[in-house]
């Protein structure tokens, strides 16, 4: 742990459940930048713009600012930009992440691309038999992950990658996801902070899209028995975490920082 330069960390389960902090989080994080590791708060929340996930971070107690958040929308703009330049992209999200999306064209008809972000209410019948209509006109499917729940103070809730499957099913296509467990999101992350695999953490509640994907590119996850964490899934994961500890408060000790 001595070699430990950077600290990614989930939001959601992680440090906060609908926004609220987590016993010991707030303080567990001033430790880790009072030690001057570098930090970056990744996300797969699409119910929030950046700007806004940091201000309510910033009310809550926590140290950060919007240069601090790399969330899936943002790398969802960079690979459109990248990949699909100028595509016509129809979106299909529950929350603002507009600001997050920058230049993306973004129309309600004839779409290039569709892009399936985060579940709600607007995940009805009526839109979901839309966007199965748009794939099968030829579009191609961007996701911004495969997440099958998260946790809320009212329990576990559905996400979009419940549907994502059935509409991968349906019409017979396979969607590009942007973020976690996407390697280039870790590795945008480990970019924006100048570290290397080897010498980063990733804390999450998630074992499959957090911790064991960021382990395939050499960096060394942590699972929080928070948020969406049960044991059961821990049991039938698809591998071993590299540490398991029962919050994000407990990671200062294991990193051994002082007091």
């Amino acid at each position: 742990m001595e070699s430990v330069r950077a600290v990614l960390i989930d939001i959601d389960g992680v440090l906060t459940v609908s926004w609220e902090p987590l016993p010991g989080a707030v303080e567990a994080l001033r430790r880790i930048r009072a030690a001057g590791l570098g930090v970056a708060l990744v996300t797969n929340t699409t119910s929030r713009t950046r700007t806004s996930i940091a201000e309510t971070l910033s009310g809550a107690g926590f140290e950060v600012g919007a240069e601090d958040v790399l969330t899936a929308p943002v790398l969802t703009a960079a690979h459109l930009a990248e990949h699909f330049p100028g595509a016509r992209c129809a979106l299909l999200n529950s929350g603002d992440i507009g600001e997050d999306l920058g230049d993306v064209t973004l129309v309600d008809e004839r779409p290039d691309v569709v892009v399936l972000g985060g579940a709600g209410p607007g995940f009805d019948y009526a839109a979901l038999n839309r966007v199965f209509g748009y794939l099968q006109q030829g579009a191609r499917l961007i996701a911004v992950h495969r997440n099958l729940y998260w946790r809320t103070d009212a329990g576990l809730q559905l996400d979009s990658g419940a549907f994502l499957l059935g509409l991968e099913r349906a019409a017979r296509v396979e969607a590009e996801v942007t973020g976690k467990p996407s390697p280039a999101f870790f590795e945008a992350a480990l970019a924006r902070l100048g570290a290397a695999a080897d010498r980063a953490l990733m804390v999450g509640d998630d074992i499959e899209s957090d911790v064991l994907a960021a382990q395939r590119i050499g960096i060394t996850g942590v699972l929080v028995r928070t948020g969406k964490y049960q044991p059961e899934t821990l049991a039938s994961a698809s591998g071993t975490p590299d540490h398991v500890v029962d919050s994000f408060a407990d990671l200062p000790a294991l990193l051994g920082l002082p007091q």
